[in-house]
């Protein structure tokens, strides 16, 4: 039990340094913000945050195509499962993916030196989910929903821009393959 509650101590540190974080994000040079605790249980309490935050969209979407506001049959990742072979779906989201969208939005982080660093740090997260709306068929109600629809992109784009600051690109890409292979690969052997 005293385990238990040691774990659940450090997460919640690491979570309230995240949002400490996030609230005024900075380009520094330190790279203290996680200083005393491994890498490991800083992904931990990002994947674990963002997917207890994803679970609570999951059931968002539901309603909204329950609805009829969104159609998520014409999903993107539903085409890919349809259209490639798994080892193809895998080396596309566990490893491509992450390395390109990493380079294009969390790369550029570190090259803007300025007193409104807090704007480029969002701009990226934002950008970063709003490019995923491309996944859906876009229409009128998906465009107007697109904020909803996307949130789960932002959320972890944030998370991965404090990630890419505090320990390096190839961590936020390392990240990003870890976060993607949590989804891809259970739906791989589901289908398999």
């Amino acid at each position: 039990m005293e385990i238990l509650q040691s774990k659940v101590e450090t997460y919640t540190e690491i979570l309230k340094r995240y949002i400490a974080f996030l609230r005024q994000p900075e380009l520094k040079e330190d790279k203290l913000l996680f200083y005393g605790f491994s890498k490991i249980n800083v992904f931990i309490t990002a994947l674990g945050c963002a997917f207890i935050l994803n679970f609570g969209f999951t059931i968002i979407f539901s309603i909204l195509e329950t609805l009829k506001l969104v159609n998520l049959d014409n999903h993107a990742s539903t085409k890919l499962f349809e259209d490639f072979p798994p080892y193809a779906i895998f080396i596309l989201g566990v490893i491509a993916a992450p390395i390109l969208e990493e380079l294009f939005f969390r790369g550029p982080l570190t090259l803007f030196h300025t007193k409104h660093y807090k704007y480029v740090f969002y701009f990226f997260a934002l950008a970063f989910g709003f490019v995923h709306i491309t996944n859906f068929d876009i229409t009128q109600n998906v465009l107007l929903l697109s904020p909803i629809l996307v949130a789960p992109q932002i959320i972890i784009g944030l998370f991965l821009g404090v990630i890419r600051l505090q320990y390096g690109l190839i961590y936020s890409m390392l990240f990003h393959a870890i976060y993607n292979g949590i989804i891809i690969v259970p739906a791989l052997l589901f289908l398999t």
